[in-house]
């Protein structure tokens, strides 16, 4: 009798906290969405313009169907202009490992004031919200979203950001083949995610 075919592995179920990113040996990529008086002067000279406030809290995301998620696909107010700004790993690093979750965890925080002392004087914060599919529908694993205040927004900003540029076009074609029926079309057209490997693996205080 002829062997019976091997069947292919079954894949490996997503983590519920990883980050996936685009990213290079020295760059990671995050997502932004501002108007087009902040988005387009930053992508015409590759930083952000002096009117940018670097004394509010900025959230980065390195995925970028959260993203569209968040400004629906570059049409909120406010959100019109979506920018991929590449930025230093050591810097990307450097906040995950001085940040504090965004919200209190019972377990891995000892009680409520220990996390709000933490948050007070992190100079970063991390949420994580649900992963989107290509129709913005929630999936079961959960997505990076760094906030980053005081020292850390100066760094993004000054130090980290090695380049921006605008995505809305891409934005916009993805889209329209979503609304034209052609969700192929549109997903080969996706920014290409992995798995991003931090250094020394995920800071426990994350809760990953």
């Amino acid at each position: 009798m002829p062997p019976e075919p091997m069947l292919p592995e079954p894949a490996a179920p997503e983590p519920k906290h990883r980050i996936r990113a685009v990213h290079t040996a020295a760059t990671v990529t995050v997502y932004q969405a501002y108007s087009p008086r902040i988005g387009l002067p930053a992508a015409r000279d590759g930083r952000f313009p002096a009117h940018w406030k670097r004394d509010r809290m900025t959230w980065i995301k390195p995925s970028f169907l959260w993203m569209m998620y968040r400004c629906g696909w570059a049409t909120k107010e406010g959100q019109e202009t979506v920018l991929a700004v590449e930025i230093d790993r050591a810097g990307f690093e450097w906040a995950l490992q001085h940040a504090c979750l965004a919200h209190f965890e019972r377990g891995l925080h000892p009680d409520r004031a220990t996390w709000q002392r933490l948050l007070k004087h992190s100079p970063a914060r991390v949420q994580w919200d649900p992963e989107r599919d290509l129709h913005l529908r929630p999936l079961p694993h959960r997505s990076l979203q760094l906030g980053l205040s005081g020292e850390a927004t100066r760094r993004y900003a000054d130090e980290w950001t090695v380049s921006i540029t605008d995505l809305t076009p891409l934005a916009r074609r993805i889209h329209g083949h979503l609304r034209d029926g052609e969700p192929e079309a549109a997903r080969l057209l996706l920014p290409e995610e992995r798995p991003y490997p931090v250094t020394g693996g995920l800071p426990p205080q994350l809760g990953g």
